[in-house]
């Protein structure tokens, strides 16, 4: 086998294949499905410091090559998370990353401070693309002050690796990259979903009941690889590439852009083993191609 190690800022993946948050649940909802110690790392739903509803029903619908999402971040919050799921997970052999969002600065914090004193969670991902209250419902990364001051302060509770994951709604993803790299992340995700929504001709209403929601799957990848290829040309810190990987060779081409690891979100629904598929198809083109290492390719565009 080719060597598939990878370490990422000091967080070490036995392969470059991550899961996305949203798409894995707690990871325990795949255990029939795969053998999570496979996994580079899994990243949980997104976690809150309250408990969340998330947003009335109806919101997911399907859409040509994709699907919109309008969960509203539905989760019990981080004291549920950390009395009632880590628990179970904990003691699976691969990294555990909890995926932290928040509506202000303080709530990022909190949560993150609680989730710094989890023995066996190596590390988070902020999600720095949800509505922002005290900034009349902006997003915290689509500004790169906004991005750079939860980061900052994140940065000075939580001890471990701090991955920021980036929203693709904005006019330079670089400028953003550059502001949360220097505001202390150890490394940033993208692309988030894309802002998008869905008609129903027969009703003439939205199909979501929030109208706008996050667009994923394979429509997304052509722009999700130029991001990442835009912003693996100016940071310093690693870059998890995301959007739309539904194969091995999808994965692979966002190495070859600039990615040091991967993330697959919504293939999970279509196929729970995607993800061991996925690895086993980035050793095989290793092997094939005459690569000793997954670092070999990385970047090579």
């Amino acid at each position: 086998m080719a060597d598939l190690k990878i370490d990422i800022n000091g967080l070490a993946l036995k392969n470059p294949v991550l899961t996305a948050s949203g798409t894995f649940g707690y990871g325990t909802e795949f255990e029939d499905f795969i053998d999570l110690s496979r996994l580079g790392g899994f990243i949980v739903k997104g976690t809150t410091l309250h408990h969340r509803e998330g947003n009335p029903y109806p919101r997911m619908a399907e859409t040509p090559a994709g699907m919109l999402n309008a969960v509203g971040l539905q989760n019990k919050g981080v004291d549920y998370f950390i009395e009632h799921i880590y628990p179970k997970i904990k003691d699976v052999k691969t990294n555990i990353l909890v995926n932290v969002s928040g509506s202000t600065v303080s709530d990022y914090m909190a949560t993150a401070e609680k989730i710094n004193e989890l023995e066996n969670i190596p590390g988070i991902e902020l999600n720095i693309s949800c509505p922002n209250v005290k900034e009349g419902g902006m997003a915290f990364g689509t500004s790169c002050a906004s991005a750079a001051e939860v980061v900052k302060a994140v940065r000075q509770v939580y001890k471990k690796h701090l991955m920021v994951k980036l929203s693709p709604n904005v006019t330079n993803i670089q400028e953003i990259a550059l502001a949360v790299e220097a505001a202390g992340a150890d490394s940033v995700s993208l692309i988030n979903t894309l802002m998008g929504m869905a008609i129903n001709a027969k009703t003439r209403k939205p199909v979501l009941s929030t109208i706008t929601g996050g667009l994923s799957g394979p429509c997304v990848k052509p722009i999700a690889l130029r991001m990442v290829w835009q912003v693996s040309k100016v940071v310093k810190i690693p870059v998890v590439g995301l959007g739309g990987i539904t194969c091995a060779t999808d994965a692979i081409e966002f190495l070859l852009a600039g990615a040091s690891a991967v993330q697959i979100g919504t293939a999970n629904f279509i196929d729970p083993a995607i993800t061991v598929k996925v690895i086993d198809g980035i050793n095989s083109y290793l092997e094939e191609n005459g690569f000793n290492s997954v670092h070999e390719i990385i970047g090579l565009i």
